[in-house]
């Protein structure tokens, strides 16, 4: 082995020593093209420019993002280049083959011809990398789609969030190259990463997010259960007819940032909504049922942050809203709205109701009912009945059974709430004088 290649390894192992990855680019081939007369080995390595410049005395520090800096000792020019630490790169483009500099000696000595590309030289990741400004129109990755994504299969997703988050079309190349890599993309982008990304995407842009990982193919291998529910159809409306239960989610999710805007929780909640109606559906009588698809899909909930690797108190909170998402769907009683307002985040579940509502064109009958019931969920119990019963009114007011004896009950509940009637007394004397008032006989 020549010299300067043994200096290099010996650098490499001070390096590593100090617990930083480091080592030869392409060995056989700088030594093929070392000059014997001013040598030079490239190196790549993991610690930045400022490490280097610590264990290194003489290290000269580069500008350029792909280029480290240099080291001259014993007359050898040492070349350093960042190392790829992108979890989410593809496996060839890990160790770095070729760098310029061997690439311009290679094809001098006519070792390598001039339409080959130089491999993957590890560059500091930003925000845009890889992509076209965005004043372009829109989403569009550098260079040829399909290698700029090797680099780095996670700027798939960003170029998703990109386009749901600035409302900007996905380039058609590029989208053609996302499409060939989803299987990639699932493979080498970690979830973690993933859900970073995922983190990002604005409440209100939810939706658009989802649709784009679904139509990339991209959610069917991170989140089957989602997907199934294209498959999956409900009657939308009786003047609507049938829609498939992931066009449905969607829709609640694009409606429910309506009212509660921001909320990325309440948002995501109203993804996993209905996934529990795929492991609940039964067809009776030539319609679809979906009992108890609230409770199976809090745990299918669940087990789907679980393995997204959401933090325990999200995948309570998010499985929480799921569970009770169906509560204010019924027309309730005195009794029900309180125990309805008696649970946690009882405010995003009126929305998701309200939102599941829209993007169904439904019936607002239910749901009416129950915001009016909910200020009398601050009453206390006495105020909800009224102090006089029935045979009571009848007796004091001298009227038989029949629609007058409800008339009146209404209306003394009424002042009851109102304060203006607080006791049997004050009851009796409002009876009396509502009757004498209305001429109920």
């Amino acid at each position: 082995m020549p010299q300067p290649l043994k200096e290099a390894v010996a650098l490499c192992k001070i390096i590593m020593r100090n617990g930083y990855d480091a080592y030869v680019i392409n060995a056989p081939l700088q030594q093929k093209a070392m000059d014997s007369f001013n040598p030079e080995v490239d190196i790549c390595t993991e610690l930045d420019s400022e490490g280097l410049a610590k264990l290194f005395s003489g290290f000269e520090e580069s500008l350029a993002p792909d280029f480290s800096g240099s080291l001259i000792q014993d007359d050898i020019r040492f070349n350093f280049f960042p190392a790829d630490i992108i979890e989410s790169s593809y496996t060839d483009g890990t160790i770095a083959r070729l760098t310029p500099r061997l690439v311009k000696n290679l094809e001098a000595m006519g070792e390598l011809p001039l339409s080959w590309a130089c491999p993957y030289i590890p560059r500091v990741r930003e925000a845009f990398d890889g992509f076209e400004k965005l004043d372009s129109g829109h989403i569009c990755l550098e260079g040829i789609p399909d290698e700029t994504l090797k680099k780095d299969y996670l700027r798939a997703v960003k170029a998703l969030r990109f386009s749901a988050n600035y409302h900007l079309p996905i380039e058609g190349n590029t989208w053609l190259a996302i499409l060939r890599a989803c299987r990639r993309v699932l493979d080498y982008v970690s979830v973690t990463d993933f859900m970073d990304e995922w983190r990002k995407v604005e409440a209100e842009n939810m939706y658009r997010f989802v649709e784009l990982l679904y139509d990339s193919m991209i959610l069917h291998g991170l989140v089957p259960e989602l997907t199934s529910l294209s498959r999956v159809k409900q009657i939308k409306n009786p003047e609507n007819g049938e829609e498939p239960l992931w066009n449905h989610t969607v829709e609640t999710m694009r409606r429910y940032p309506e009212e509660l805007p921001y909320d990325w929780y309440g948002t995501l909640a109203c993804l996993f909504h209905d996934v529990g109606k795929l492991f609940a559906g039964e067809y009776f009588e030539n319609r679809i049922n979906f009992y108890q698809h609230h409770r199976i899909g809090a745990k299918v909930t669940r087990k789907i942050l679980k393995r997204l690797r959401f933090n325990t108190d999200e995948v309570d909170l998010i499985s929480h809203l799921v569970r009770h998402h169906m509560r204010f769907h019924f027309m309730l009683t005195d009794r029900g709205i309180r125990r309805f307002k008696s649970l946690a985040e009882y405010s995003r579940l009126i929305e998701m109701a309200r939102a599941d509502i829209k993007a169904r064109n439904g019936s607002y009958k239910e749901f009416n009912h129950n915001m009016k019931m909910l200020d009398r969920a601050d009453l206390s119990q006495e105020m909800l009945e009224p102090l006089l019963n029935g045979h009571e009114i009848m007796d004091f007011t001298d009227i038989k059974p029949g629609p007058a004896v409800g008339i009146i009950r209404d209306a003394l509940l009424e002042a009851q709430v109102s304060g203006d009637v607080t006791s049997v007394p004050e009851a009796i004397e409002f009876i009396m004088r509502y009757q004498k008032k209305e001429q109920i006989q």
